[in-house]
């Protein structure tokens, strides 16, 4: 099973890949969204955790340019942003789960 973090807080990144590499995941970190889209773009991942605060191009870009490609690839946004019309635009974006910190 492969997993792809992209998130743009060190720390952060390392502690989820290290979390989903503990569950049996192989992970790859993208600590940009132009990185990110293009990993997610081009290899196959069982599960993305997308931040939307990141540099380059934000992560409803990311994920709406993916889901314009016919990426079906189930995200989760992990983001500190929690507003509701935030999380509205999450799931309309194409967003499976979205985790306010």
């Amino acid at each position: 099973m492969r997993a792809l973090v992209v998130e743009d807080e060190p720390q952060l990144a390392a502690q989820l890949a290290e979390a989903l590499g503990e569950a049996g995941y192989a992970v790859d970190v993208a600590h940009d969204g132009e990185e990110g889209h293009f990993l997610g773009d081009t290899e196959p991942y069982d599960v993305v955790v997308l931040d939307l605060g990141l540099p380059k191009l934000d992560g409803i870009s990311v994920l709406r340019r993916w889901r314009d490609d016919g990426r079906d690839m189930p995200v989760l946004i992990l983001t500190a942003r929690d507003r509701w019309h935030e999380k509205v635009e999450g799931f309309d974006s194409g967003a499976d789960d979205y985790v306010a910190q």
